[in-house]
């Protein structure tokens, strides 16, 4: 075994009782600290002053969704592209037509999904 290698691990030993210690102790401390007077709107889950109402059923429109969606896609379209840009500063040819490519099957998308009514807010 190296002579370094057991003092490594023991200084890796050390940081983490010491991290376990420290998270305990304020685990402790909050704990002693906190209050504790049970109240009944205490318990209900939605804590902001509104009571609760009976469950209703209701419909959720595909729309918000649809929109969601395409705006992910063209979020993640704008991330690629400026790697790309970065790239085509050392003028490599191919990755610029493939961009190109890259580029037309989002436009035909957005195309479609315009056409589709999808992207009119009702």
């Amino acid at each position: 075994m190296a002579e370094g290698y057991t003092l490594n691990w023991g200084i890796v030993l050390i940081t983490a009782s010491l991290g376990v210690v420290a998270v305990g102790t304020m685990f402790l401390i909050s704990y002693l600290m906190a209050p504790r007077r049970f109240s009944v709107i205490k318990d209900i889950p939605y804590e902001c002053g509104i009571e609760p109402s009976p469950f209703r059923w209701s419909q959720i429109q595909i729309r918000y969704y649809v929109f969601a969606i395409l705006f992910l896609i063209f979020d993640v379209e704008a991330v690629f592209l400026f790697p790309w840009v970065l790239i085509y500063l050392d003028s490599i040819p191919a990755v610029f037509y493939e961009m190109l490519i890259f580029i037309a099957i989002l436009f035909f998308g957005v195309v479609y999904g315009w056409r589709k009514g999808v992207l009119q807010w009702r």
